[in-house]
């Protein structure tokens, strides 16, 4: 695996999202939104489940 520089990864990226369009991305956009959403609510909620007995 070759190493390249940061700004030439984003570069490239940034090349084929124009190409493919923003399907692609947006659908990306949209998972990572709901996974940090859910994990978010679990780690702020899984301190109620505590029993204070």
């Amino acid at each position: 695996m070759e190493h390249t520089p940061t700004a030439a990864w984003i570069t490239e990226a940034a090349g084929a999202a124009q190409q493919q369009g923003a399907g692609n991305l947006l659908r990306v956009v949209l998972i990572v939104m709901l996974l940090g959403c859910a994990l978010t609510a679990w780690f702020l909620l899984r301190g109620y489940k505590r029993k204070d007995d």
